[in-house]
C-alpha cells in the first residue's frame, strides 16, 4: 500500500490575472475555470464605470464605484424578481386570475 498522494485529487493551481478598470490595473487570483468569467466581469465593470465617469462631473473613483455597484445591484435584484423593484404587470395578473377561474370552473364541472 502506497502513501503517495492520488494525482486525480489535485486541484489545478489558481491563476493570477491582471485586469484593467478605469485605467488602473488590479491583480486578482481565481480558479482556472473562472478565468474567462473574471475577465468578462472586469470588462463589463470597466465599461459601466467609464460610462458613469463620462456622464458625471469630475466624480472620484470611489463614488463612481459605489454608483456602479448600486446600478448593478438594482439590475440583479430586478432580474431576481425582487418585489421592491418589480412592478406588478396588471395584464399578467388579470390573465392569471382568469386562468385560475377557468381551472376552478373546469374542475367543478368534472365533479
Amino acid at each position: 500500500m502506497s502513501n503517495a498522494p492520488d494525482k486525480t485529487d489535485t486541484k489545478p493551481e489558481p491563476l493570477t490575472v491582471t485586469v484593467r478598470i478605469m485605467a488602473r490595473e488590479y491583480t486578482v487570483t481565481c480558479p482556472a475555470e473562472e478565468h474567462e468569467g473574471l475577465v468578462a466581469s472586469a470588462d463589463y465593470l470597466n465599461e459601466r464605470m467609464t460610462a458613469i465617469r463620462r456622464r458625471g462631473k469630475a466624480l472620484g473613483a470611489e463614488r463612481i464605484a459605489v454608483m456602479t455597484a448600486l446600478n448593478l445591484a438594482r439590475e440583479l435584484l430586478t432580474l431576481k424578481g425582487n418585489p421592491a423593484l418589480v412592478r406588478p404587470d396588471q395584464d399578467s395578473i388579470d390573465k392569471i386570475t382568469q386562468m385560475s377561474a377557468d381551472i376552478d370552473q373546469t374542475l367543478n364541472q368534472a365533479d
